[in-house]
């Protein structure tokens, strides 16, 4: 099942709206156990990770264990079921991470195969499953995407001095691991603030990586962003989404639609800007089961006010600024140090001259 989940991750952020799975199938030899076929959800949820382990074990599925980090499906999407796929196959035994939740499928693909008589196991792994695939089941439950805050910063919590400049505050291994951060999310947010001041491109420039850049969603409330900055005029090679508020200059939204940006009308929230909550509605609506929000600390604030920040990403440079720098996040409005959202770190790692924490909101 690690060797499932491993292979599983390597599909993050380029299935969506379906969920990154893995499948290993194992025969028992007269050497004992082997690897007969492996497979991992295809860009854009096709093939599914059983069709493909499937397709490489061949004749030897047959009498096999599958293991597989989430429910076999066992609806007719636009793929055939994988359920009916791992039974034809002939396949004894299915170890299953955790149960699927989407409606169409949970529980019945687990009765399809108890049904075709195969032993089924449930359970193994199940806490590394659900994390792998938070977003998807956040998506399921809740209807928006897993948020994860990623900042790079100084000691003293700085992303910029007082001028504005900010290039670059982390060294160069910390930014390579920024891109490969961004190449496991559905899409990657900034507010209008950072397009303006930075014109950032938004992609994964890792030699790798080039083709696994993510959506880019631009939070702007009164539609500001150029129709000449670097993201509208790459929008046809690259998903590009603003969120704005309805009532917006009509010319100046036409002329971002014809560059090939999407626009999206979402409603205001309470301090008139558009609505983080009703942003990862609409979020949602288009299958993006994981956000990065990158920044600037005005949407940082907003996302810390509106309580939707599931995960941290902090990159810490051994440098310092000072009061006059630019804070990472705005004021939030939190009065009392009892009232401060408190995460749980899950990892501390050095990255070349600097440290990326990471953390979650306790469940």
């Amino acid at each position: 099942m690690a060797v499932a989940l491993g292979l599983a991750r390597r599909s993050l952020g380029v299935t969506w709206p379906n969920p990154a799975v893995g499948c290993v199938l194992v025969q028992d030899g007269n050497d004992g156990p082997a690897i007969v076929g492996r497979g991992w959800t295809a860009s854009g949820g096709r093939p599914h990770a059983e069709t493909e382990a499937l397709k490489r074990a061949g004749a030897a599925a047959k009498g096999a264990t599958a293991y597989v980090t989430l429910e076999p499906c066992s609806h007719q999407g636009q793929t055939p079921p994988c359920a009916k796929a791992l039974i034809e196959a002939g396949i004894a035994r299915a170890v299953i991470a955790i149960a699927d939740s989407d409606p169409r499928v949970s529980g019945q693909g687990v009765a399809a195969l108890q049904d075709a008589g195969i032993d089924v196991s449930m359970g193994t792994l199940a806490d590394a499953a659900q994390d792998l695939n938070a977003g998807f089941f956040m998506r399921n439950a809740q209807n928006r995407p897993l948020v994860t805050l990623k900042m790079a910063t100084t000691l003293d919590g700085r992303i910029a001095t007082a001028t504005g400049e900010s290039q670059w505050i982390t060294d160069a291994p910390a930014r390579g691991m920024a891109h490969r951060l961004r190449a496991a999310n559905d899409a990657v947010a900034v507010g209008i603030g950072t397009v303006l001041a930075d014109d950032p491109e938004l992609t994964c420039r890792l030699p790798a990586m080039i083709g696994h850049s993510p959506a880019r969603v631009v939070f702007d409330s009164t539609l500001r962003m150029p129709a000449d900055c670097r993201m509208a005029k790459s929008a046809r090679d690259t998903r590009t989404i603003v969120l704005t508020l309805s009532g917006t200059d009509a010319v100046h939204r036409q002329a971002l639609q014809d560059a090939g940006v999407e626009v999206i009308d979402v409603e205001a929230g309470d301090d008139g800007r558009v609505s983080i909550a009703a942003a990862l509605e609409a979020l949602a609506g288009l299958g993006i089961t994981r956000l990065l929000c990158e920044g600037g600390g005005g949407l940082a604030g907003s996302f810390m006010r509106s309580g939707l920040v599931d995960r941290l990403a902090w990159f810490r440079a051994p440098s310092m600024i000072g009061g006059d720098g630019l804070p990472s996040i705005a004021a939030f409005g939190v009065d009392k140090v009892a009232d401060a959202p408190v995460f749980v770190r899950t990892a501390l790692a050095s990255v070349g001259q600097d440290v990326l924490e990471t953390y979650r909101r306790p469940t």
